[in-house]
């Protein structure tokens, strides 16, 4: 938690700083600077975390299903680098926006409030859950198919209503 923690807060900042760098080289009439805050905004978006939410969910039933050893690889290699995945994604987005709001953009915070952010949250969130979730029987198949569910529900359903 203390590493997630640290880890988001230093990269909003250096997010920040690069997109004020990049507000101020454009304030100051250098094509530059649209260029790099461009890149930053193109870097991530709200709509990404629900694939990312897709192979999360579909990681975590892989572990609650296979024995330690393959649930311990599956891990390693699939569940923790989509979490930093996440981490990282989120962590820009909020670094851009403060930056902008810092600029004079009142309602760039406002941004924030998109509700496919819950995907992130869930992803962070279920991270930090997943060792308990191996606990028993009961909860390894309710976990199953909870994250089969998400799985499903991430990558075909459209969350309209």
């Amino acid at each position: 938690m203390n590493k997630t923690l640290s880890s988001f807060i230093l990269i909003a900042v250096l997010t920040g700083l690069l997109a004020a760098l990049s507000l101020a080289l454009q304030t100051k009439g250098y094509g530059f600077g649209a260029l790099g805050i461009a890149r930053l905004d193109a870097l991530a978006s709200a709509a990404t975390f629900m694939p990312l939410a897709a192979l999360y969910a579909l990681s975590g039933a892989l572990m609650v299903l296979l024995p330690l050893k393959a649930a311990g690889f599956v891990y390693i290699n699939a569940a923790a680098p989509v979490h930093a995945t996440a981490l990282v994604l989120f962590a820009t987005i909020l670094g851009v926006q403060c930056a902008r709001f810092g600029f004079g953009k009142s309602d760039a915070l406002w941004t924030l409030v998109d509700w496919q952010f819950l995907f992130a949250a869930a992803i962070v969130a279920t991270h930090f859950f997943l060792n308990a979730m191996r606990a028993n029987v009961l909860m390894r198949t309710l976990f199953f198919l909870i994250f089969i569910a998400a799985t499903l529900a991430c990558l075909y359903w459209t969350f309209r209503l």
